[in-house]
């Protein structure tokens, strides 16, 4: 793996200098440019204001999915769809942004089916190219 790019237990992080709204957009970009849509976009920042009146950084959480894959998985197990899309988190930090991208290969793990593990693998693989290749400043 890219010395940009940390494996967590069951995710992906990378750690960028550029500010929060640019590091939205680059992540828009660069999970489209791996087949990737944006389904759903939550503001977690947002939503803690507006339901609990508590303040906190920017954070976006990006339901990110990529139609070919998500169609291979369905059609070998329907139930799947409760662990689709694949969440990408954009958060505001002291240097810049962290975006993670949680793991298909873990999330999928919980299915005993080959045929989703091995979609489990390119969608971890196109989630990695994407954080990978982020501009790591501004």
């Amino acid at each position: 793996m890219s010395a940009t790019v940390e494996q967590l237990a069951y995710g992906l992080r990378r750690e960028v200098t550029i500010p929060y709204e640019a590091a939205v957009s680059a992540v828009k970009e660069s999970l489209k440019s791996q087949g990737f849509g944006v389904l759903t976009e939550i503001d977690v920042r947002a939503t803690m204001k507006a339901k609990l009146d508590v303040d906190m950084d920017d954070y976006v959480i990006l339901g990110a999915c990529n139609p070919p894959l998500a169609h291979r998985a369905l059609s070998a197990d329907p139930e799947i769809g409760m662990l689709l899309p694949c969440n990408v988190v954009v958060r505001a930090a002291s240097a810049g942004s962290v975006v993670e991208a949680m793991d298909p290969v873990a999330a999928m793990a919980l299915v005993q089916n080959e045929e989703i593990a091995e979609v489990a693998r390119e969608a971890r693989e196109r989630l990695f190219r994407a954080l990978d290749m982020l501009p790591s400043s501004h």
